[in-house]
């Protein structure tokens, strides 16, 4: 957990006001070392949030005295030590959940499965999800802060803005423009002074996946690391559209509108794409209906189908798509905050 505090009057607030409201001075964001639970309620009643019981609501207290409540399936003694093991498995996914601060969850979710290494000569690509000219309420796109939080982690971890691209394409007749300056994605890339690619105008690369032939943009090669920001949602019927759905934002209009429903193709991406980071969204989820539910989450991993079919479960999703049926949960190394301690129903209406 992460405090802002004031480096005059040392207030401190666990949500970022950006201002002191006596001093008028910028916070100082504060992060917690060390972490330990002070007391513990074992809960027995279910609720619609909190459908799996017994669980524990701890009370937890970093270095600095700061304190806070989080939930947890596994059960502690008071005076533990608080601490997440992170993983090295390539293959883990990790959950965690935001609170006030976007930038700490990014920050937490990438640090549990391993971390990541650039410099500021790392050349960057990201793949914000952008499919329509909407607003960010919708939850169609990414959230414009979602797209802020992870350039400042990048920056934050040595990442040079001029070596930054964020890319994606249009694949109806609205311009990748007007999707841009409606979702507010532009405003995000005009304040970082980042450059902006559309991927329809860039050269494409014949490549081979699930038997099928397509073309991928040779921006996926020419780059050392490529993040995915997929905002998962469901689609009408109730079925996910993912980290998975959104790589494909890397192929030619043709191949994704002809293949964007193919299992063998969504199994197969990721062979054929150089390794990639899923940084997904999953704050505000978008159901078959179109109503927004809040979820409150953040996902990463270098597998996009894992993290996908986590987020399945978390969802309680039962209708999964033909690609992810065959991914057990049982196998899935999941970091981070556990599937039960975050469970809630997004197909129900209540």
């Amino acid at each position: 957990m992460a405090f802002f505090q004031c480096p005059k009057c040392k207030n401190k607030w666990q949500y970022n006001i950006s201002k002191c409201p006596d001093c008028f001075l910028d916070l100082e964001r504060i992060k917690s070392t060390k972490i330990k639970v002070i007391g513990i309620s074992r809960v027995k009643i279910p609720s619609i949030f909190h459908p799996k019981t017994p669980y524990y609501i701890l009370v937890l207290e970093n270095e600095k005295g700061n304190r806070w409540v989080q939930k947890s399936i596994r059960e502690y003694k008071i005076g533990d030590e608080f601490r997440l093991k992170p993983s090295q498995n390539k293959q883990a996914v990790s959950v965690w959940k935001t609170k006030y601060d976007i930038l700490e969850a990014i920050e937490k979710t990438i640090e549990l499965i391993g971390g990541i290494k650039i410099n500021e000569e790392s050349k960057i690509l990201i793949l914000p999800t952008l499919i329509s000219a909407k607003h960010p309420y919708l939850a169609d796109n990414t959230n414009p802060e979602f797209l802020d939080s992870v350039i400042k982690f990048l920056t934050q971890s040595g990442a040079d803005l001029k070596n930054i691209k964020i890319a994606s394409q249009s694949f109806d007749n609205v311009p990748i423009e007007a999707s841009a300056q409606k979702s507010q994605l532009l405003n995000v890339c005009l304040k970082h002074k980042i450059a902006v690619l559309d991927l329809a105008k860039t050269s494409f690369l014949k490549k081979e996946a699930g038997g099928l032939n397509i073309q991928i943009s040779e921006q996926a090669f020419k780059n050392d690391l490529i993040i995915n920001l997929p905002i998962l949602k469901l689609d009408q019927k109730k079925k996910i559209k993912g980290a998975t759905n959104n790589i494909l934002t890397l192929l030619s209009k043709k191949d994704y509108l002809s293949f964007e429903e193919n299992d063998e193709i969504l199994k197969a991406i990721s062979k054929v794409l150089p390794e990639y980071l899923n940084i997904a969204e999953g704050i505000y989820i978008q159901r078959a209906d179109k109503v927004v539910t809040y979820l409150g989450l953040i996902f990463a991993s270098f597998n996009s189908l894992n993290l996908d079919r986590v987020f399945a479960e978390v969802s309680m999703i039962k209708n999964l798509p033909e690609h992810l049926k065959d991914i057990k949960i049982e196998h899935i190394q999941i970091t981070g905050r556990h599937p039960d301690e975050l469970q809630y129903n997004v197909e129900k209406i209540y």
